[in-house]
């Protein structure tokens, strides 16, 4: 058992001692909607270490409960993940939509409990019914349907008869509760969308609070970890369990610290804008904190798991710093990759005194790394140094070749300048050199003082090979998005050579480079004919240093300047001053905004100025430019000026105009937005280049309905024999078969026509 017993192993032992469990069942439980990343590398070792160190056991289970944004290939690089990282989960991988009809049948029972009601009301409605942290909630009209109506809507909700947002179910708890989680949250909402494991079979999917503890419980899940982000939803957690007087064991909730890493972004939104922008390649690339980026990249599964264990399990988050990973794989790889031989920079060096040829046997590991092992290393005439190892006037403190001074070729001889040959432009092509036959290392008899080795290759078997030099990806340690991107994160270096024994060696995938850093043939593009090496990590942070010398000297701030825009103190909102109160009543009474919206404007100047510069658009509804501001545009300005934002608020109100007008989508609202953040285009060019109009005309929805129509006569029939809850099933579709941009009411009025 790991000797560092944590908080959360501490809580395990004592309930294993206690008797409240006979044996330890973890899980982890990713959604497949994205690559895993080093946070969840942490959770990974945590939970499948805990089950490891018991003698219990851990599931790996999908949970797959938004079909809009899970794929296969994200549940194979979990997996790949887990594998890799030198964990088994038990038996097979389960997926939360093997718990579908399970979990319906637990939300009819807390229908006939009187726990839970289908709601009618908005998205937005919700939202304004929730209340504020400071004002208890109001509870919808609609939780006073009888048991009876409540299960016949669900059902009809299930069959698919109703179209997306049109209902929901929802727990009833308390709408005056201090945890707005437990608001009367939502269980269950409608989504007409192909699932990629249960395929079209559903059309509502349960919400994560639902679904998470009742997968845990019925899969025997005794400890259930999660990051500090979830201890609100605790509460809702096990008023699940206890509402529907499950029966004993039942699992409970823990939470830990998240991973955070400065120069790194772990949010799959900002990692998926990331890849979908093309500002890294893929999933996998080396500069990102994906473990399959690590991996491409060449850090071992040691090395994090290393990394997961130092850094600990805490109660509290912090941001821990990235040298400590970078560490972690130097630590690792100095008792494992053999050093050789590698020139960045070739510059020619003809040793004028030296005849013939021969092999020089060389060591792969220092005196002070227990490992043996060695190479042949051919030596000639002819050799390449880097071109940084010659210095025709050298700086104070330089210890390489200079025409003054000699230096030693590590494992081989000491070599002196005799002459440089130059081109036309005056740049040095050749060095000519000679070298003393009795200073071989080893044996050396020459008595000549030299203060540094440096590398170098035979110039007749050296090889050519590409190195991929990676540096972090982002240049600051907090970064925000694709504006702190570190412009010199990835530089290639195309002819650089290396020794024969790093292309003929087959037993080694990584090496240190000596005096450059560690480095790994690259999984993917590498070939003997073509070799592409990827630089791991230097021999030493040098970033640190560097940064401190890029950043200049910051004057402390004042009390004031440190406190944030909405101060809370012992769970109260600071009051509005005067002002606020007079912008509050006017965006409420006049421009009938609700209150949670206003609350957001009234409150920050700068939203407030950005959505009054919006409103002087002719035309502009508050409501849908509200939204947009303290929604979309609100995370930007979080840390910008408006000055500095892409786009302008003329902009965000003509992007207000279009959903208005039913051009597009709210949903497609967001993904126009987004492009506008970028490009500061105009967004009625994006929606025409783009082909995102939402689809009005009739007559190509009529074509769209003739189509399902014809693939499903079955339905039809059964709909045109009384089946009336078949409508529902027919509008899904064909929002389907248009990308979501066909008009929803149009639609409905088309189908009822042609289903007659």
């Amino acid at each position: 058992m790991n000797k560092k017993r944590d908080f959360l192993r501490t809580i395990v032992a004592d309930d294993l001692a206690s008797g409240k469990y006979k044996e330890v069942v973890t899980r982890f439980p990713p959604e497949p909607n994205g690559f895993p990343h080093i946070g969840h590398a942490k959770s990974i070792a945590l939970n499948f270490g805990i089950a490891r160190d018991f003698g219990g056991r851990c599931h790996l289970r999908m949970d797959d409960t938004n079909p809009t944004t899970e794929d296969t290939k994200y549940a194979k690089a979990i997996e790949d993940a887990v594998h890799w990282l030198g964990f088994e989960w038990d038996g097979e991988v389960r997926h939360t939509s093997d718990y579908f009809h399970q979990l319906y049948e637990y939300a009819i029972k807390l229908i006939k409990m009187g726990k839970a009601y289908v709601d009618s009301l908005s998205e937005e409605e919700i939202r304004e019914y929730r209340g504020t942290v400071t004002e208890p909630g109001r509870r919808s009209k609609y939780a006073d349907r009888s048991v009876e109506e409540n299960l016949d809507l669900f059902k009809r909700m299930k069959e698919g008869e109703f179209a997306d947002g049109e209902h929901v179910l929802r727990a009833k708890i308390d709408m005056s509760a201090a945890n707005m989680k437990m608001r009367d949250p939502l269980l269950y909402r409608i989504r007409h969308a192909h699932h990629f494991r249960a395929g079209d079979e559903w059309s509502i999917y349960p919400m994560y609070d639902f679904a998470h503890p009742l997968s845990d419980y019925i899969e025997g899940v005794t400890h259930s970890i999660c990051t500090l982000e979830f201890e609100n939803n605790r509460e809702l957690y096990d008023w699940v369990i206890d509402a529907l007087e499950l029966k004993p064991p039942r699992p409970y909730q823990y939470e830990f610290a998240r991973l955070n890493i400065n120069y790194t972004v772990m949010s799959k939104r900002k990692l998926l804008e990331l890849v979908k922008g093309g500002y890294v390649n893929g999933w996998d690339d080396p500069r990102l904190p994906t473990i399959a980026g690590y991996r491409r990249r060449g850090y071992t599964p040691e090395s994090i798991l290393n990394f997961c264990e130092q850094i600990g399990v805490a109660k509290a988050n912090s941001v821990v710093d990235v040298a400590q990973l970078e560490f972690a794989i130097r630590d690792d790889l100095n008792k494992k990759a053999p050093r050789v031989m590698c020139v960045q920079d070739p510059l020619k060096v003809t040793i004028v005194n030296y005849k013939g040829e021969e092999e020089i046997e060389a060591a792969y590991y220092p005196a002070d790394v227990a490992k043996e092992g060695s190479r042949k290393m051919p030596f000639g005439k002819e050799i390449y140094i880097d071109r940084a190892d010659f210095a025709e006037t050298p700086p104070k403190g330089y210890y390489r070749l200079t025409p003054t001074q000699p230096v030693r070729l590590k494992h081989a001889y000491i070599i002196k300048y005799e002459d440089a040959i130059k081109d036309e432009n005056g740049n040095i092509i050749e060095i000519k050199a000679k070298y003393f036959p009795d200073s071989r290392s080893g044996s050396d008899t020459s008595g000549i003082k030299v203060k540094s080795a440096i590398q170098w290759v035979e110039a007749n078997h050296a090889k050519k090979a590409e190195l991929r030099l990676y540096d972090r990806l982002f240049r600051v340690e907090n970064p925000q998005g694709i504006e702190d991107l570190n412009p010199d994160s990835l530089q290639i270096i195309k002819d650089a050579l290396v020794e024969p024994a790093v292309i003929k060696e087959k037993a080694y995938e990584r090496f240190q480079f000596e005096r450059m850093g560690y480095f790994y043939k690259e999984p993917v593009d590498y070939s003997d004919e073509h070799p592409v090496f990827n630089k791991i990590v230097g021999l030493k942070d040098s970033w640190t240093k560097k940064s401190k010398q890029k950043q200049p000297e910051k004057k402390p701030r004042s009390k004031k300047a440190t406190q944030p825009r909405n101060e809370q103190k012992e769970g109260k909102v600071a009051p509005m001053s005067k002002e606020q109160q007079e912008l509050f009543k006017r965006y409420t009474k006049e421009q009938g905004l609700n209150s949670e919206v206003a609350n957001t404007l009234a409150r920050d100047a700068k939203l407030a100025a950005f959505y009054e510069e919006a409103l002087k658009e002719e035309g502009s509804a508050p409501m849908s430019i509200a939204n947009l501001v303290t929604n979309e545009v609100a995370r930007e300005l979080k840390n910008k000026e408006i000055i500095e934002l892409a786009y302008t608020p003329k902009q965000i109100a003509k992007l207000a105009k279009l959903i208005d007008n039913e051009i597009i989508s709210t949903k497609i609202a967001k993904d126009v937005f987004e492009q506008m953040s970028k490009s500061g285009e105009n967004p009625q060019e994006i929606v025409k280049s783009r082909g995102l109009e939402q689809i009005s005309d009739p007559n190509v929805i009529n074509s769209i309905i003739q189509d399902v129509i014809e693939k499903n006569p079955k339905n039809v029939q059964k709909y045109q024999e009384g089946n009336q809850k078949l409508f529902g099933f027919f509008v899904g579709q064909v929002l389907k078969a248009s990308g979501g941009k066909a008009n929803p009411k149009i639609v409905n009025e088309l189908i009822k026509e042609a289903l007659k």
